[in-house]
């Protein structure tokens, strides 16, 4: 009676069923990706007078979004995009379906990192896409593989993935990188997708700059209020289309009858999109000062023991903790929660290549961060 697409395995796997028991148990999470509940001051009055415009009560569907919004997205990226090159999705997840249906027949393949967020499987299988590995690399700081993203190249392959920074290892594209991919991806015929949602959340406060202008070869640049100014409730995301002018304008006709057919975004959150915005100037200096926090604690305590020890990173909202490998990462995440009553995330959910990584959250509540983490590491140290 189902497709075969969605045929995934739904019964809860251990690590869930861990949590399930858990529930009643005060646990300290160090896996919170919620901004709206990590204790942020929000401009409440601003937010909520936004979305009572009366001309949300005027129906005027256009399939790239609304100009206004559209125009408030290009003052984001300085004016360094043209609002025609912008489409708006509701989600960075719609925008990945809309694009891979744009490039992709059923069964192409695109290229994405490993590790990386592990929403990629469920979103290509939905568009009958299949996802091939490329290897992210560490070595004081994280590379892309070439040679390894070089032979992964077959007939069927249609588009390299980037997140930048990636989810979870903080690792942006280096320039010098960005120029390798142009090369192999015109060499290639490939279309580049990037994922920036966190590209503000640079831990040292440099500006790293954005692929919604790359030129060189067709790019969709992926982002959106979820983490500009976290609010993953508002569901206002976009995609940046840039590249040569021959393949760029036939994709953005065809996106926008893709965005016409399902006409997804609400009135009232695009009429709003400029506030919503706006509302990154006081949420991201909380969360940069909240991370660089958490980060510092993680340091202190690690430099107490031996065992452990913190991997590089560069931006985002998340830190990779390498610890012995003695049993399986998801293994160890339950032995955690159980015996610490701490909530970890095993590094395979993110497809590391082998165990001994945890992925933790750089957004908690310091005071709960700090007493997670000495839970955590004292039990490592047993």
């Amino acid at each position: 009676m189902f497709s075969r697409r969605t045929d995934w395995k739904l019964t809860p796997n251990r690590f869930t069923q861990a949590q399930q028991e858990a529930h009643g148990r005060e646990v300290l999470d160090l896996t919170i990706s919620n901004p709206t509940r990590a204790g942020l001051r929000y401009d409440e009055k601003a937010i909520l007078i936004s979305l009572s415009n009366p001309a949300a009560l005027d129906y005027d569907p256009q399939p790239k979004g609304l100009l206004s919004a559209r125009q408030a997205i290009a003052d984001y990226y300085e004016q360094q995009i043209d609002p025609e090159s912008l489409l708006l999705t509701t989600s960075t997840s719609e925008g990945y379906s809309f694009v891979f249906r744009l490039l992709c027949n059923p069964e192409d393949e695109v290229l994405v990192p490993k590790p990386s967020y592990p929403l990629f499987e469920f979103l290509a299988d939905l568009q009958d896409v299949k996802l091939v590995p490329y290897p992210l690399l560490y070595d004081h700081g994280w590379q892309i593989d070439f040679p390894s993203l070089e032979k992964a190249v077959t007939p069927r392959t249609r588009a390299v993935v980037l997140v930048h920074p990636n989810n979870p290892t903080g690792s942006y594209v280096s320039k010098a990188e960005r120029d390798a991919l142009n090369r192999f991806c015109r060499e290639q015929n490939l279309a580049i997708l990037v994922d920036e949602v966190f590209l503000d959340y640079a831990h040292d406060g440099a500006s790293h700059p954005s692929f919604a202008s790359n030129k060189d070869v067709l790019t969709f640049t992926l982002s959106g209020i979820s983490k500009i100014s976290a609010l993953p409730q508002m569901k206002l995301a976009w995609i940046a289309a840039s590249g040569p002018a021959g393949q760029l304008h036939p994709a953005l006709s065809r996106l926008e009858i893709i965005a016409d057919t399902y006409l997804s975004l609400t009135a009232p959150v695009q009429l709003a999109a400029p506030v919503l915005l706006d509302q990154r100037k006081q949420i991201q200096p909380q969360l940069l000062d909240r991370v660089r926090t958490n980060l510092a604690e993680l340091d202190r305590q690690l430099a107490q023991q031996k065992a452990s020890e913190r991997l590089a990173v560069e931006g985002g909202w998340y830190a990779i903790l390498r610890v012995p490998a003695t049993r399986s990462d998801e293994d160890l995440a339950i032995e955690i929660l159980r015996q610490a009553s701490v909530l970890v995330h095993p590094g395979h959910f993110y497809d590391f290549p082998r165990d001994g990584y945890l992925v933790l959250s750089l957004i908690t509540q310091p005071g709960q961060f700090r007493d997670g983490i000495a839970r955590l590491l004292k039990l490592l140290a047993a």
